[in-house]
């Protein structure tokens, strides 16, 4: 166990226009040339009002902390020069998707022409976190065995509960945007990595899909790095909260290569109870009831007891700091819960309302 399973996260963020905090009028051409200018690394989205960073790969956390934490505050001051707002959520509170603009590139074009309606309205942000392996050819086999945790990480990062201008009622309302495209949700459980591949070769053979990377489920094998990517999880508006998330998964892929007993050889229930539970903390965010084959729990004494099963992996790694956090946002309540309790406490109206959120989220967005 001397593999120091580094980290990377890519965070997604969207742009608000500074004065109605709706969808930034005209071309966002010189937003996006003066944001690469100044962050080399800063790329384009799907669409005009997005943009996504990445930290290098990285053991340390304080490490990864500070790389984010000066690309949010650079690309931030960037969209204030051009009147707009940066921040961070699972989705837009203000945007209407049918007035978007679709990013200039061929992969993009060729999406929406093949997605159609369907891709128009993927109007979302997520955060990916890759973990490197120390076996690549292990990772369909720690694919399958982590489908259980995926809930508990949509649930530390839920920041989607608005849609359209309204309270969707969900905390984290990404996933069923998201889960309109094919190739989303939680991955099919596959014998081993032969068998993915032949998954893999059907599809690219057939010319259904170009390569892997059209595979957007909530967790997949990267093809590009020698990681396990998980893409489950809301774009984080507090950076605090990306890096505990981010921890915990580190650490559970840790502890799932150092017990290669935990959940050997899941079958369809476990897939399907990992299923309910997603749509649970989809739904009621860390307020949910989780369910598995012992019964049922709350979402904090799941994660708890997540928890305990990772603290060896935690000292291992040095991020039991980055742990405690993750106990905080159970108790303390998620971004999708501030969203929700500032758009309750504004006066003004709906309208009124739902600039108030923006306001927050591109206020934490900052200050990281």
């Amino acid at each position: 166990m001397t593999a120091r399973y580094r980290f990377g996260i890519e965070e997604e963020f969207f742009l608000a226009d500074a004065a109605t905090r709706g969808t930034p009028p005209g071309s966002l051409a010189a937003f996006h040339h003066a944001a690469k200018a100044r962050r080399p690394e800063a790329e384009r989205e799907l669409l005009q009002l997005q943009i996504e960073t990445a930290c290098p790969p990285t053991g340390d956390a304080a490490e990864a902390r500070a790389a984010l934490l000066a690309m949010r505050a650079d690309l931030a001051a960037v969209a204030r020069d051009h009147g707009l707002l940066l921040f961070a959520a699972g989705t837009h509170p203000t945007a209407r998707w049918g007035r978007q603009r679709l990013t200039r590139k061929q992969r993009y074009a060729d999406i929406a022409r093949d997605m159609q309606r369907v891709e128009a309205r993927n109007m979302v942000c997520g955060m990916h976190v890759h973990v490197e392996v120390p076996e690549p050819d292990a990772r369909v086999d720690l694919m399958n065995r982590f489908l259980p945790f995926t809930p508990l990480l949509l649930g530390l990062s839920c920041s989607s509960p608005f849609w359209q201008g309204r309270d969707t009622g969900l905390a984290a309302y990404r996933m069923s945007v998201w889960g309109e495209l094919p190739r989303t949700g939680l991955p099919d459980l596959f014998a081993d990595a032969a068998d993915f591949d032949r998954y893999v070769a059907a599809l690219v053979g057939a010319g259904v899909i170009p390569d892997a990377t059209f595979l957007w489920w909530t967790l997949r094998p990267s093809t590009r790095y020698p990681t396990l990517e998980l893409r489950v999880a809301d774009s984080c508006t507090r950076l605090d909260d990306a890096l505990a998330l981010a921890a915990l998964y580190r650490c559970l892929v840790r502890m799932l290569v150092r017990r290669p007993e935990v959940n050997r050889g899941p079958t369809g229930a476990d897939r399907g109870l990992a299923a309910e539970n997603l749509w649970r903390v989809q739904r009621y965010g860390t307020r949910a009831t989780l369910v598995d084959g012992a019964g049922a729990a709350g979402f904090a004494e799941r994660l708890d007891a997540v928890l305990a099963e990772v603290a060896e992996d935690a000292d291992a790694l040095g991020c039991a700091a980055e742990l405690d956090r993750a106990r905080r946002i159970a108790t303390d309540g998620t971004s999708a819960d501030r969203q929700v309790a500032v758009h309750a406490a504004a006066a003004g109206g709906p309208g009124a309302a739902a600039a108030a959120v923006v306001d927050w989220l591109a206020a934490e967005t900052a200050r990281g």
